[in-house]
């Protein structure tokens, strides 16, 4: 059994009430349950949400309605909490995380990486960006040397976790939780590259704006 779960609080800091803000019209939220039907991936999809709106929003999409407490929905509550009680509650093999806040991850790519997750032997699977490009954190060089200049193309990438869409095997991730560990890169972790558009997320104002142009200008269903 494998489950699609798309987290949807009502609160947000940067860009008020952001799961449904428009993009060519359409709810986030609406466009992230209209991706993952389209993926044919799934054996359900469930909205995790504290507020009834989402709730709403589901039943009219055909899609599965999980109401978490409301103490999981403040800024305070991490993401290990809410996955944590919702996988309490809903047995599963595997659980894909797909956030509303990557509209321009297409429904193909979402495909390819479930299959990614479920033919390997991971436990963990992360999407990321590849930059390759030079890398630096804090002043200090990360994937080249300030002894030789070398080609952006001979550089190893690095990869940009975007959190577009994440997968889990339920069991070991409930055993780290209950055992106080970090639940979100327990065990083997892998990477899965999607595109610089599939790794963009909606922060604010300007990055839905930019989603929304992007969308209208290719006009494709994403």
């Amino acid at each position: 059994m494998i489950l699609a779960m798309i987290p949807a609080r009502m609160g947000s800091q940067r860009l008020k009430q952001k799961n449904l803000q428009p993009v060519c019209g359409v709810p986030l939220i609406t466009h992230a349950i209209r991706k993952c039907i389209r993926a044919d991936a799934f054996d359900e999809i469930w909205v995790n949400s504290e507020h009834t709106t989402f709730a709403t929003i589901a039943q009219e999409e055909g899609v599965l309605f999980h109401q978490r407490p409301a103490s999981l929905a403040s800024n305070t509550a991490t993401s290990e909490d809410y996955i944590f009680e919702f996988l309490c509650n809903h047995v599963c093999d595997i659980l894909f995380q797909v956030h509303s806040i990557a509209p321009l991850l297409s429904a193909e790519t979402v495909r390819d990486f479930v299959e990614k997750m479920c033919a390997g032997d991971f436990d963990v699977l992360l999407s990321c960006v590849e930059e390759q490009i030079e890398c630096a954190m804090e002043g200090v060089p990360v994937n080249f040397s300030y002894d030789r200049k070398q080609n952006s193309q001979d550089l190893s990438p690095i990869q940009r976790v975007t959190w577009s869409i994440t997968a889990w095997r339920r069991e070991p991730y409930l055993k780290a939780y209950e055992a106080k560990r970090c639940a979100t890169y327990n065990g083997k972790v892998g990477f899965f590259p999607i595109d610089r558009m599939g790794g963009h997320i909606i922060k604010n104002e300007e990055d839905l704006k930019i989603a929304d142009m992007f969308m209208r200008v290719e006009g494709r269903e994403l």
